[in-house]
């Protein structure tokens, strides 16, 4: 097993092996390793003192921001308050030098009081409460050795932590589900409580113990929990659950945030009250032994645990489940399930879960569910999307006012009220925010600043220049001074001015007036005349800027070319009035869209259409290719942009697995990114180019399988097949006339 071993970030600490109560479904006493029976009932002071060592001398070699350590038994309270003061004591003075500490305590609850809670709220310790829903499903496991009733004593303690004085330091309930109860009366149940969240947990199994199914459905714990997410759904959701969210995070390309689904890490190791450290607990379900690692705080690292088999096979993420799961659509939410529930004796953990059905109908019941609502609108909305892409670039500006701190100056605090007066009077900012190139500005600015290449007059003079243009589109007559240090002047969307700086400028008639600090003025009446000291963004087809002179505009792949002679830009225009023309009349949709969507194409050297470090609405386009070749470049540069703008607003894939696909247009395989970003671009082609629509269809279908789409990327794949289908009408209805 290769790679950088994981250091533990969660110590579960036992500090009592015994328990007050005697429930059924206990992994610790009821399964298979019945080690508690040789452990001493509780922890000694020589093993408190070692595992502080040890989890310090950890924290300190890998760098670590937080620790938890999770207070556990049997049962912690029986442990006492006295020796629970020594346990945060000692964790507590061990660690504060070198990272923060994160204490917690799961209990069932029996013993708590005001003694222990006052201890609590003395070392910040959380406590969470096991707790199975109503007395009906709670009775039906977690009763005292006679028989009784534990729910009483339960339903006191949460009481008990909901007084205003412990409020804070309630971590929630944790329940674990059996099918023989009603769900929403134990959901129902545990929300009356008013817990700051819950955690439903499935019972341990494996598959030479598996899990009771009273009616014998293979789904009986998904039904049973979707019917919960109902419920929960329907009330809007009122209380986090941990098992939902992390599914819900995961369809949508986060990550995990449960040990229990996922394909992250193990990042957790358990001490027992000897000192010995030992894997995961739940374990202990497996076999005799299963979680043993041979290490003792007394003499072994945490970084010894972290390098032991055992514990390194639950790294591995998705080279670490069975090979049937690394093919399964749903492997990223459920990671393979529990790796304990993956158990069977002739193999080891080499399985999928004893729970692999119910995971599965679980992600796909929640999936189907909520896909509408999560998806990203702009996926299948062109306005959603270039609303959404101006929004990103007013957060980008908001941010950049935010880093500088006050550090502008004045020029900065000038230029920034002023672009509020001209927003408050007009759409000019909004226009000149919606220029693609002030993505780049703004990313160029920020990248200065946080790198000490920048100062705040320079960015105060960028800014002054876009308060500018936005000042003459919006015809807003307020004077804006630019810290210009002379040559050429750039109003973006406008054009580029030679004058020598600082300058002003202002709105005069149907143009505008730049005014030297020396008393030079340069006068421009007509915005889209060319004239002495003024070249202006010309315009083609549409509207669209035919942009030579933006200094932010060469940020593709390809060089951009200088200022174009006029007949150099007519005779570029007319190859692209007549390339949309043959768009137009092949693939009219997306024509109408790619012309409503490119507001900005610069002339670039080479034959490749760029998308580069740009707002949604910019291209690079070869300046010498003829109109056929320039109408496949629009098309794919059209495509290649609306996908990079999608990214920037949508996750459509995660990044933190290892899958590849079959590519139908090569033989190597390739990640899903590349396999999304071919099959659009092919679906896009199809229509105007024979030879596209069999690779894109092809590799639709192995995205419809890949586990590392989102609920976004879905709706996208299906949105192009839509499309294929649309194109492959047109066709067949064209070849009938």
């Amino acid at each position: 097993m290769t790679g950088p071993l994981v250091p533990f970030r969660e110590i579960v600490l036992k500090v009592h092996s015994r328990c007050d109560l005697a429930c059924d479904h206990c992994y610790i006493y009821e399964h298979a390793d019945q080690s508690w029976r040789t452990r001493p009932k509780a922890i000694s002071d020589q093993a408190i003192s070692w595992t502080a060592l040890r989890l310090a001398e950890h924290a300190k070699k890998h760098a670590l921001p937080s620790v938890s350590v999770i207070l556990h038994g049997g049962e912690p309270l029986l442990a006492g308050p006295a020796r629970l003061r020594r346990v945060c004591q000692e964790l507590t003075t061990a660690l504060a030098p070198v990272t923060d500490l994160d204490l917690r305590i799961h209990t069932n609850g029996l013993q708590l009081s005001p003694r222990y809670l006052d201890l609590f709220d003395e070392y910040g310790v959380k406590v969470g409460i096991s707790l199975d829903g109503d007395r009906t499903a709670n009775d039906r496991h977690r009763r005292f050795a006679d028989g009784r009733s534990s729910h009483p004593l339960v339903l006191k303690a949460v009481d008990l932590l909901h007084q205003e004085r412990y409020r804070h330091l309630d971590l929630g309930l944790l329940c674990t589900i059996d099918v023989a109860n009603d769900p929403v009366a134990v959901y129902d149940a545990l929300t009356a409580l008013a817990p700051p969240r819950i955690d439903f947990l499935l019972p341990h199994a494996t598959w030479e113990e598996p899990p009771p199914r009273p009616d014998g459905s293979p789904t009986a714990y998904a039904e049973w929990i979707l019917a919960v997410f109902d419920r929960w759904n329907a009330q809007g959701r009122p209380v986090p659950v941990r098992l939902f969210e992390s599914v819900l995070s995961t369809l949508n390309g986060g990550p995990s945030l449960t040990e229990s689904l996922g394909l992250a890490p193990t990042d957790l190791v358990v001490v027992e009250t000897d000192g010995t450290l030992e894997q995961v607990d739940s374990l202990k379900s497996a076999y005799e032994g299963a979680a043993a690692t041979g290490f003792d705080v007394f003499g072994h690292s945490f970084d010894d645990v972290a390098a032991h088999p055992g514990v390194r096979a639950r790294q591995l993420g998705l080279d670490g489940v069975s090979e049937t799961c690394r093919r399964c659509p749903v492997v990223r939410s459920c990671g393979g399930g529990l790796y304990t529930h993956r158990y069977r004796a002739e193999n080891a953990f080499d399985n999928p879960s004893v729970y692999c059905a119910d995971l599965e109908a679980l992600v796909r019941g929640i999936e189907d569910r909520t896909a509408a609502a999560t998806a990203a609108p702009a996926v299948a909305d062109s306005g959603a999307l270039a609303v959404e892409q101006h929004d990103l670039t007013r957060v980008l500006l908001a941010e950049l006012h935010s880093e500088l701190d006050g550090r502008g100056g004045e020029r900065w605090a000038e230029a920034w009220e002023l672009a509020g007066t001209v927003e408050q009077r007009s759409d000019g900012l909004d226009e000149v925010l919606a220029h693609p190139y002030a993505r780049t500005w703004l990313l160029d600015c920020l990248d200065a600043l946080r790198e000490g290449r920048a100062g705040a007059t320079d960015l105060a003079g960028e800014l002054a220049r876009y308060v500018a243009a936005a000042a003459v589109r919006g015809r807003v007559d307020v004077p804006v001074r630019i810290a210009h240090r002379g040559g050429a002047l750039h109003l973006p969307t406008l054009g580029t001015a030679e004058v020598a700086g600082p300058v002003e400028v202002r709105v005069t008639g149907d143009g505008f007036l730049v005014r030297a600090a020396g008393g030079a003025e340069l006068r421009v009446a007509r915005l889209q005349e060319e004239s002495d000291g003024w070249r202006p963004v010309r315009r083609g087809t549409n509207g669209v800027a035919l942009d030579d002179l933006d200094p932010y505009r060469d940020r593709f792949a390809a060089p951009a070319t200088g200022r174009l002679t006029p007949g150099e830009a007519g005779a570029w225009n007319g190859r692209l009035e007549s390339a949309w023309a043959l768009l137009r009349d092949a693939v009219p949709e997306q024509a109408a869209e790619a012309a409503a969507s490119l507001t900005t194409l610069t002339p670039v050297t080479g034959t490749e259409p760029c998308v580069g470090r740009h707002g949604y609405g910019a291209l690079g386009l070869p300046l010498h290719e003829e109109e056929g070749a320039l109408a496949r470049a629009l098309l794919r540069g059209f495509r290649r942009a609306r996908l990079r703008a999608l990214l920037d607003v949508a996750d459509l894939y995660a990044l933190d697995g290892s899958w590849t696909h079959p590519a139908p247009w090569q033989d190597a395989p390739v990640p899903a990114s590349a396999l999304l970003a071919g099959a659009y671009e092919r679906a896009g082609l199809s229509g105007y180019e024979e030879g596209h629509a069999d690779h894109a269809e092809r590799a639709l279908d192995l995205l419809e399988n890949a586990a590392e789409l989102t609920v976004s990327g879905k709706l996208l794949v299906a949105e192009v097949r839509k499309e294929l289908c649309r194109s492959r009408e047109r066709s067949i209805m064209l070849s009938r006339r």
